[in-house]
């Protein structure tokens, strides 16, 4: 992949988990990426990692095939699992010579380049939303496998009991969200202002920082209840946020497979999420959480509104987020990835 930063990226979230659980689970695992945060970790988990660039201009490229060749004949894999889209070409174009089986994971469906991933023998589509979606823009569905992100009982975290929630003003409505405008920050902050004046005590928490920051906080600013919304920044440790809030949204335009949902569910928050994409899939096809239209600020405020007017409903949500969560344990994506593996190495 193209780093291990603990950034909030998704991508190397699974990416990282799969690493720490199979070299835990006595194979030999090599990460070659740019670096980043997650090396100690990657380290403290027997899991080698070769440092390489892949930065996409011609020169590095030339210098990075080089250099990945070098790696490949020195670790000799069985598998290479390409989880971005530079890593899957260079993959793909210098396995001559190598008895690698190649295997990719789509978790960005959405970018037109992902098709790149179905230069792999084996391609993992992180729900089924994204498999279907592969399928219509001609991957062959005989390649084709689908493993759900799950992410409780993660390397990366410590159990939800040892997290201390944070003293926010309640009621409190959070989001953790990387800051781009397909997260659909813009609909939850017009929402917040919507039902802002009937609800005098409640708070918007924005967690999460992005290239599009600047423009929501100019958005808020603008609003007349811009006290109560709260830009808190990327946190490498969110769970304190989610312990602590009433309901958790994600207003996402397009999310294949969101991390976030399985961890605000194991807090307990009553969760509004946008019906798109795997989104459904991860709230138990909406057992597990209210389902709103994606880019409707005012269903979704409709949908905050209900859930801060009433008690018990907002009770009874908070309880159906932590039903049926064992399958959402990061256990089970390894053992599912682990099977992919064995189709091809036996």
């Amino acid at each position: 992949m193209n780093h291990v930063q603990e950034i909030g990226n998704g991508i190397v979230n699974v990416a990282v988990d799969l690493a720490c659980l199979q070299a835990e689970s006595g194979h030999d695992v090599a990460v070659i990426s740019a670096g980043g945060e997650y090396e100690e970790l990657l380290c403290k988990f027997g899991v080698q990692h070769y440092s390489l660039d892949l930065s996409r201009n011609p020169a590095n490229l030339i210098k990075a095939a080089i250099a990945y060749r070098g790696m490949i004949k020195k670790f000799q894999p069985q598998i290479v699992h390409a989880h971005m889209m530079t890593g899957i070409v260079l993959a793909s174009t210098f396995r001559l010579g190598y008895k690698y089986a190649l295997v990719s994971t789509v978790h960005n469906e959405f970018q037109r380049a992902s098709v790149l991933m179905g230069l792999a023998e084996r391609v993992i589509a992180v729900s089924q939303a994204v498999q279907d979606s592969m399928v219509r823009r001609g991957i062959n569905q005989n390649k084709l496998r689908v493993v759900r992100n799950g992410t409780l009982g993660s390397p990366r975290t410590r159990k939800i009991s040892k997290y201390e929630p944070l003293k926010l003003q309640r009621p409190a409505i959070a989001t953790v969200a990387g800051m781009y405008e397909r997260k659909g920050i813009a609909e939850l902050i017009a929402a917040f202002e919507k039902i802002a004046p009937d609800f005098p005590d409640v708070h918007l928490y924005l967690v999460g920082n992005g290239p599009d920051k600047e423009m929501f906080v100019a958005q808020a600013k603008k609003t007349a209840v811009s006290d109560r919304i709260h830009f808190e920044g990327f946190q490498p440790e969110p769970q304190s946020y989610l312990l602590a809030g009433d309901i958790f949204v994600l207003a996402s335009h397009r999310d294949p497979c969101p991390l976030v949902l399985s961890e605000a569910r194991e807090a307990g928050v009553a969760i509004v999420a946008t019906q798109v994409d795997g989104i459904p899939e991860a709230l138990d096809n909406g057992k597990a959480g209210v389902l709103v239209p994606a880019k409707d600020s005012q269903a979704l405020a409709e949908a905050l509104a209900q859930l801060l007017s009433n008690s018990d409903r907002l009770q009874e949500w908070k309880h159906r987020a932590k039903q049926n969560l064992e399958w959402l344990n990061v256990a089970r994506v390894h053992e599912e990835t682990l099977a992919i593996y064995r189709e091809l190495v036996g």
